[in-house]
């Protein structure tokens, strides 16, 4: 504890030479951090220049007021040991004498050369403890299906019903947006290159497989990941911290069947919906532009596009949403079980969650593209 902090008048060193021709360091004023945080540099190394002779007198009596970190600078000048000549007051001395008792600071750890192969294994590790966990999680729900097909009556109508209606009904203002703007967007830009060539007419051809086979799907099911998917884990989260969970698992209730199953078959459920949606309005922000950039009348657009674009196309765009938003909620919903019952571990698995369900979209998309490469195309 500091000692008598009430001064904060300048410190001030004398050096002198006693009667009997001994040099001698007299120190007066305060040593407390107040008072020295102005020259707190320049006065340690001076100290530290004063103890290399150890034949000098240090006189701290004149010190007013000292707290720890005056001690603290007085001890490291000294090299952490007691001068062989000091005259302090006695109230000062204990706080020198509590300082020689502490023991010495830990050595700091030596260099790991191979951090990064740690590090690389404990990434490993977690990835291959993440995967073993979301199969087993699977595993589960395959067993809940079979199930309620043999108990109907059981199937959680109301919880499939209430996630339909919030992962996707609840969506399609935000996807139609976001949807509407890149139609938009595309169209302009195809727009203004097609014109330099005089094939204003393929703008049918680039909108339609571009946004109805890649963008509709993906962009869906990213805005879908980070709304509804951040909602699941952060619901699950939130009854994780709230022992919500426990209270279920004490009653018999399995977290699967009551609380993952029904989020994966409605998102399941909703995601295509949700690709058609987006898909839809995203044609219709570029049918808009190509009409005001090309001349394009909405009606040709309209006729000719089912020309230009398989329904192969169409198909292949909802069957990518039927998976990525099985996907998105069985990663979710891994995520929120495994939160603890602690605030900061609830935004971090919400956080982990939505990067690694739009990272499973675009590995899913890339999948997709590789296998049905030759499917829906002219």
């Amino acid at each position: 504890m500091p000692e008598n902090q009430g001064g904060n008048s300048q410190l001030v060193l004398r050096l002198v030479t006693g009667e009997d021709g001994a040099s001698r360091l007299m120190l007066a004023g305060d040593c407390t951090l107040a008072a020295l945080c102005h020259q707190l540099q320049p006065l340690s190394a001076e100290l530290a220049g004063y103890a290399t002779n150890p034949e000098l007198h240090w006189d701290i009596t004149g010190i007013a007021h000292m707290d720890d970190a005056g001690a603290v600078l007085l001890w490291q000048a000294w090299g952490e040991r007691h001068p062989r000549h000091l005259a302090l007051q006695p109230e000062h001395e204990r706080l020198f004498n509590r300082l020689e008792k502490m023991p010495p600071p830990p050595a700091p750890p030596a260099r790991d050369r191979l951090w990064p192969v740690t590090v690389l294994g404990k990434a490993v590790f977690l990835l291959w403890e993440h995967l073993t966990n979301l199969i087993m999680l699977s595993g589960q729900l395959l067993l809940d299906s079979i199930y309620l097909v043999g108990h109907p009556l059981h199937i959680p109508w109301r919880e499939i019903s209430a996630n339909l209606y919030r992962t996707g009904a609840q969506a399609l203002g935000i996807t139609a947006l976001v949807g509407f703007l890149i139609g938009v967007v595309l169209s302009f830009l195809s727009s203004r290159q097609l014109q330099m060539f005089g094939a204003d007419i393929f703008i049918i051809n680039i909108l339609g497989v571009s946004i109805v086979r890649e963008l509709g799907p993906v962009l869906a099911a990213i805005l879908v990941a980070g709304r509804s998917g951040s909602s699941m884990t952060a619901q699950l989260g939130v009854m994780r911290v709230t022992e919500e969970l426990d209270a279920l698992t004490v009653m018999g209730i399995p977290h699967s069947l009551r609380l993952v199953w029904p989020k994966v078959i409605a998102l399941g459920i909703a995601m295509p919906l949700v690709v058609l949606w987006t898909s839809a309005i995203a044609l219709i922000g570029g049918m808009v532009v190509a009409e005001i950039q090309l001349g394009l009348g909405h009606q040709f657009f309209l006729s000719k596009l089912p020309d230009v674009v398989p329904i192969a196309n169409l198909w292949l765009g909802l069957g990518k949403g039927v998976v990525c938003g099985m996907m998105i909620a069985l990663i979710s919903c891994h995520f929120g079980l495994r939160i603890k019952s602690n605030t900061e571990s609830l935004g971090e698995g919400t956080t982990n969650s939505v990067v690694t369900s739009i990272t499973v979209v675009i590995i899913i998309d890339a999948i997709f593209a590789v296998i049905f490469s030759d499917f829906g195309l002219r």
